[in-house]
């Protein structure tokens, strides 16, 4: 029942808070790019040529570094069916370029002849394709909740898209945007995910506190630390382009979002062991089944903040590559804005979710506790009226 308010009041907070049209509140003309006439055609590199960086962009001076020409047959724009010559960088060069790859290329309109530039790599294909194969071992390993788990992503994605990022470049209650938003994401993930029971509402419980917790503790330490959310090019960029948006605030909502999916293990996590332990011993009192479920915890919190930590040194590696170039001490470099950002937000969540854990843990056993009969019965019982996939009463 506790729940019910909270469900209440996210899909009100939806409906208050969704955003519509945002155009007014973005300024095209001031993002890099984003000026008329400006387009992103493809095309397929047809020869490279190896050729000397001296005077390209991106080169350093002094070096004897290759760069190449490529020859781009262009399929998309106003100049679809001819070829045109570009230049990359020593880096994109080395990273392996060669014909039959496709491109895409920024096309710069001018007063004679337009300008190419080397954008990207086009990287459609690989990236359907891996997503593809990670859908179909989901679904062939987890089946039923494999499928229900991917449609939840696709939910969650909607939510980001459509709600809480048109929201943030309104520059109006943007903590209060991120709450709606995961707390929405929560709801119809774990259930979709894990079915409708006591077991899985236990866990959502957990799930809201730790994300109610990080947001607080991330607003507190995001002012106290003085983050502005201006820590590269990008970001000025991003200011420039919309006016409104808090930046300060995309720190803060950085810390609940980065919090969800680790939040969503933990607690499911514990709120399963606790009706295991549970099942297994249905006349164990509520002191010892408590006692013996955060040993599972511990050693899941244990776990989780290495995970944590090594996700963020993946997402900082260049940075901290950059660290080890400049040889310069680690205990100066902490305090600068890019680390500064990446701490606050892991230790932020970290906290959070620690935290979650002996609350779900509490949660589930006064649960258990008072469910009645129906909760005590036998677990083999239980599993014996699931379906195929032995799942447990009130699951899917």
């Amino acid at each position: 029942m506790i729940l019910v308010p909270a469900a209440v009041a996210t899909a009100i907070g939806l409906v208050w808070l969704w955003p519509g049209d945002v155009s007014d509140h973005v300024r095209e003309g001031r993002v890099q790019f984003a000026v008329a006439g400006v387009s992103y055609p493809t095309g397929t590199v047809t020869d490279v040529q190896e050729m000397s960086c001296g005077g390209q962009p991106g080169s350093t001076p002094g070096t004897d570094e290759t760069c190449a020409k490529l020859t781009v047959h262009l399929y998309e724009g106003p100049d679809a069916g001819r070829d045109t010559k570009v230049p990359i960088p020593s880096a994109v060069y080395r990273s392996g370029v060669d014909t039959g790859d496709e491109v895409v290329l920024i096309r710069v309109p001018t007063q004679g002849q337009p300008g190419y530039q080397f954008y990207d790599f086009e990287r459609s294909l690989p990236l359907g394709v891996i997503a593809a194969i990670f859908a179909l071992v989901v679904i062939a390993v987890a089946r039923f909740r494999g499928l229900a788990a991917i449609v939840g992503l696709g939910f969650a994605y909607l939510i980001l898209g459509k709600f809480l990022l048109p929201g943030l470049l309104t520059g109006q209650t943007p903590l209060l945007y991120a709450l709606v938003g995961s707390a929405a994401i929560m709801f119809v993930v774990l259930y979709a995910a894990h079915g409708f029971s006591a077991r899985t509402t236990t866990a959502l419980a957990g799930t809201l506190f730790g994300l109610g917790l990080s947001a607080l503790l991330g607003l507190v330490f995001t002012g106290w630390a003085h983050l502005t959310g201006v820590g590269s090019e990008d970001d000025f960029v991003l200011a420039a382009g919309a006016p409104d948006l808090k930046l300060s605030a995309v720190v803060t909502t950085g810390v609940i979002i980065a919090g969800l999916g680790v939040l969503n293990d933990v607690t499911i996590t514990q709120a399963s062991a606790v009706w295991e332990l549970h099942e297994s011993s249905p006349t164990m009192g509520p002191g010892r089944l408590f006692s013996r479920a955060m040993r599972i915890g511990r050693d899941h919190i244990a776990s989780t903040v290495y995970t944590i930590a090594f996700a963020m040194a993946g997402a900082a590696l260049p940075v901290l590559l950059l660290i080890y170039l400049y040889d310069r001490p680690i205990l100066d470099v902490l305090p600068s804005e890019a680390i500064s950002e990446e701490l606050v937000r892991t230790l932020v969540g970290s906290i959070g979710l620690v935290l979650a854990v002996p609350l779900t843990t509490a949660i589930g056993v006064a649960v258990t506790r008072h469910a009645g009969p129906r909760a005590r019965r036998p677990a083999g019982r239980r599993r014996a009226r699931g379906g195929r996939d032995g799942l447990v009463d009130g699951d899917w």
